[in-house]
């Protein structure tokens, strides 16, 4: 991928780095940000000098209009440190397509590829002391677009806020394993909403009926489709895959299942290496009778935070159906196959990995 700078960027930097007070062996997911932060505003129509600058709050209105019509739209990705120093994207091309159309989903204006790319190239320049190289480690980036505007009419704002946060993790569930509920009452999306976007609301919507399913034992929901009930299609945050004896299953994308990167990178690599892959509505009932007669190996998510979370067990209908454990999985290999690619460990047949 071509770097295109526009040196329109202003760059403040912070006196004394915190790094230095950072436990980065136990940093949590998400809890900890670097030193810097790139924000960039939306004003009379147009994107104005974008920033970078240290990381801090936010001073804004309660009048704004994201706090209560919630124009929000946000991305994860991940940056990657290999064992010669060298930093790594994966697919961000289609991190900044996929916020784009998130962002036109909910009437917000699209951010321009220049800026998006040289903020993000810079800051990551800027703080690649915080990016440590060995696998399970790397740089959560998480930029977002945010409504601005200081008026409560309930209409699309006129303002807004671009910005590119980054935080240290490791692995997203220290399991690495989840168990899971069946959804047969609530939805994550219908037909027509905005179920491809990565919105705020998409996420606040699967909290309650997620507790829900935590107080039955499971760590997750795998969501079914608003109209029936009768078909699977996510797993918590998470794309979903299942394997049935050696074919791998996925829900094809629509306007309720988000286009998940890590999920068409799957795909891609299950066709390269000869596994049969199957694009397609995966019925809840086939599921059931595959776990039933052992014809079902795996259920595993994907997702960028996650990477691969293997699913060890199901519930439905009032049953539980634990899943037998495997050797050579498809999920290990997937991780593996995929993690090298991202890590610089291995040759990169798709052009995905882009050097910092």
């Amino acid at each position: 991928m071509e770097k295109v700078f526009t040196s329109a960027l202003k760059i403040s930097k912070i006196t004394k780095s915190k790094i230095g007070s950072v436990d980065f062996d136990n940093v949590g997911f998400g809890k900890v940000f670097t030193d810097h932060m790139f924000v960039c505003d939306y004003v009379d129509g147009v994107w104005q000098t974008p920033e970078i600058v240290p990381y801090g709050p936010l001073q804004m209105d309660p009048s704004s209009r994201v706090f209560h019509y919630g124009q929000a739209v946000f991305e994860g990705m991940k940056a990657y440190k290999d064992d010669e120093g060298e930093v790594f994207l994966f697919r961000p091309e289609e991190n900044f397509d996929r916020i784009n159309k998130s962002a036109a989903r909910l009437a917000m204006p699209e951010f321009p590829k220049d800026y998006f790319f040289e903020g993000m190239m810079t800051l990551l320049e800027i703080e690649k002391d915080w990016i440590k190289p060995g696998l399970g480690n790397s740089l959560y980036i998480r930029p977002f677009v945010i409504a601005t505007e200081t008026n409560v009419m309930a209409s699309e704002s006129n303002s807004y806020k671009f910005m590119i946060i980054c935080s240290p993790v490791q692995s997203y569930y220290s399991s690495g394993e989840v168990s899971v509920l069946v959804a047969e009452k609530f939805s994550r999306s219908a037909n027509g909403g905005i179920g491809y976007a990565k919105a705020a609301g998409n996420y606040a919507g699967q909290f309650y009926p997620t507790n829900l399913a935590k107080e039955q034992g499971y760590q997750q929901v795998i969501w079914t489709d608003a109209s029936t009930h009768q078909y699977m299609e996510e797993a918590g945050t998470m794309n979903v895959f299942f394997r049935v004896n050696d074919t791998l299953l996925t829900a094809p994308v629509s306007d309720r299942i988000l286009d998940g990167i890590t999920r068409k990178s799957l795909i891609d690599l299950a066709k390269k290496d000869g596994i049969n892959v199957e694009v397609r509505p995966v019925e809840v009932k086939e599921i059931v009778a595959a776990a039933k007669d052992g014809s079902l190996k795996e259920i595993f998510g994907a997702g960028t935070a996650a990477v691969i979370s293997p699913v060890t067990a199901f519930g439905y209908q009032e049953e539980h159906y634990q899943l037998a454990p495997q050797e050579n999985t498809y999920a290990d290999y997937f991780k593996k196959a995929l993690t090298d690619i991202q890590y610089n460990k291995s040759e990169d047949p798709f052009g995905w990995r882009v050097k910092v």
